[in-house]
């Protein structure tokens, strides 16, 4: 690769790293099984300590099954915001005791990043597979969004048995993607907090 091509290269994947932030509207299109495979594939190419890849993978596409996931994991999260903020956390997510309100903002696709809980850096494998399928979403015009709000509802026993989840997994990182509906646009972010440089 010559430097003009890599220059050009570089710039394709800051504007992509620039370019992605949490989308929460989405069209009702859905995604075929290529796109989804192609984000999988990316997921994969992440960094993993000692090469374990301990990653594993759950697609969801059926709207219903979303709706259920989403009316069990709407009071459980609020109880653990309660709790939280009852130990002196700030935030306020009272938008979660409405009916109408769907933790998955209306995409058609979930995708659970699973692994076995044996290692002290499978939860740190697991989220640079989430960024690297979030940032390929937006490298071909997606939209992706963490559900962190879901973590609970999807590792209880039942949930994990109608989503095909080995009791030895525990789900670690619920993504949505789909299709934006509209512009959404990208939060602003604060300069970066340097505590030392040291040279």
């Amino acid at each position: 690769m010559n430097e003009r091509s890599m220059q050009h290269s570089g710039k394709s994947i800051l504007k992509t790293l620039y370019a992605r932030h949490s989308v929460r509207t989405y069209a009702p299109t859905p995604l075929d099984s290529t796109t989804v495979q192609t984000l999988l594939d990316a997921a994969v190419h992440a960094p993993t300590a000692m090469h374990e890849e301990p990653w594993a993978f759950v697609v969801v596409q059926d709207q219903a099954l979303l709706q259920r996931l989403s009316d069990l994991a709407k009071p459980l999260f609020v109880e653990e915001v309660r709790h939280r903020n009852a130990q002196g956390a700030g935030h306020s997510f009272d938008h979660f005791t409405r009916p109408d309100f769907n933790i998955f903002h209306g995409a058609n696709t979930l995708i659970i990043i699973c692994a076995k809980p044996l290692g002290p850096f499978v939860a740190a494998d697991c989220w640079l597979a989430a960024e690297n399928l979030m940032l390929a979403a937006s490298a071909v015009g997606l939209g992706s969004c963490v559900i962190g709000s879901a973590v609970a509802a999807i590792n209880i026993h039942k949930v994990k048995t109608e989503l095909g989840i080995p009791n030895e997994y525990s789900a670690i990182a619920p993504i949505i993607v789909g299709v934006p509906s509209g512009d959404t646009p990208a939060s602003a972010r604060k300069e970066p907090l340097i505590l030392s440089w040291k040279k």
